[in-house]
């Protein structure tokens, strides 16, 4: 493995996955402010959802399109459903289009931290609070700004906002993030992200007690039936999709756990959502666990020490398992934990070992 020198960094911004595109409305000639309708007729009935839009509105890829649908911008009836969903005569489908910029993110010279590099692809250990490419709010300081500044060459397969992008790290998640340089690469990564090929495994601290040192969770994942930045374990929805991670018990601590997960799917929010369901939410996670920070007073059982021990969910990309997509070598790449959850494991076996 070639290796370059690093340099470590945190940022702030905010990321969600499940917006996977901003929304801001355009109005052009064909199209309205606001969400726009169509009624699927006898003659374009039985074609899939995304094939349906891209005719519709052909200024817009499918691949684009996909995501639209996937951050439910999309409508069939009134309910959200799948790309691949067959359209049926008389359906009428709502679309909010999303207004993207038409050109990639300004180079930011943002240090990153890099694990590994070669021609073909580099691994970023991604710190948290740093959003992985340009999103509604948040257009700068974003790992895809700092991957145009830091590599001569990128891929293009994500389109210009995603320079190199892949795969997907939430905001507040810290870890190793694989990025290609050439669109051969971007192609070969990606099928084997989406043929569950990829073993990523997770460092995470929960809030209680797993009930088994080891098990399996396997529940399907779905939107979340009032809050779209959401997901939710969700049996026969639409938006129901199958999930399964397995998680190991590494060490309980009176109240606490640290456990690493190994998802089998790559549902958004997938490892906070199941784990959330056993009823040990990740620590400090705000969406799913019902807390942003735990200071040194909660772990002392004292109301006088407000010292901030963690602000952000403690859940880290520690491990990735790949094909490299040119050579065909097997690829280990690896982050360190971050220093915030360093701290954090240490204040548990002080107070709480």
């Amino acid at each position: 493995m070639a290796f370059r020198e690093a340099r470590a960094t945190s940022l702030g911004g905010t990321w969600n996955a499940a917006e996977g595109v901003p929304y801001r409305m355009i109005a052009n000639d064909d199209l309205s402010a606001g969400s726009v309708e169509r009624v699927v007729t006898a003659n374009q009935a039985d074609c899939r959802l995304d094939w349906f839009l891209a005719q519709q509105f052909p200024a817009f890829s499918r691949t684009h399109l996909r995501r639209v649908i996937n951050a439910a911008a999309v409508k069939v009836n009134g309910q959200r459903t799948k790309a691949s969903h067959r359209v049926c005569e008389g359906e009428r489908i709502t679309i909010e289009l999303p207004d993207l910029p038409r050109h990639g993110p300004a180079p930011e010279d943002i240090p990153l931290t890099i694990l590994y590099e070669d021609e073909w692809l580099a691994a970023i250990n991604k710190p948290a609070g740093m959003v992985v490419h340009p999103a509604k709010g948040h257009w700068s300081g974003t790992l895809a700004g700092a991957l145009q500044f830091h590599f001569d060459r990128l891929s293009s397969v994500g389109g210009p906002t995603r320079p190199g992008i892949v795969h997907r790290l939430d905001r507040d998640t810290s870890g190793v993030i694989v990025v290609a340089k050439h669109d051969r690469a971007h192609h070969a990564l990606a099928r084997q992200f989406e043929d569950r090929t990829v073993v990523k495994q997770y460092f995470a601290v929960v809030a209680g007690q797993p009930e088994c040192d080891r098990d399996s969770i396997d529940l399907p994942i779905g939107a979340h039936p009032l809050q779209r930045e959401k997901m939710a374990i969700r049996r026969g929805d639409s938006t129901s999709r199958p999930a399964q991670s397995f998680y190991e018990v590494l060490k309980r601590f009176d109240g606490f756990t640290s456990v690493r997960v190994t998802p089998k799917t790559g549902r958004t929010h997938q490892i906070r959502v199941h784990l959330a369901s056993i009823g040990c939410p990740v620590l400090c996670d705000r969406a799913y666990g019902g807390r942003a920070v735990i200071t040194r007073g909660e772990l002392l059982r004292r109301r006088d020490d407000d010292t901030v021990i963690l602000d952000r969910q403690a859940l880290h990309a520690a491990r990735l398992q790949l094909v490299h997509p040119v050579t065909g070598c097997d690829l280990v790449l690896e982050a360190p934990l971050a220093e915030d959850l360093r701290g954090l494991l240490a204040a548990l076996e002080e107070y709480r070992g």
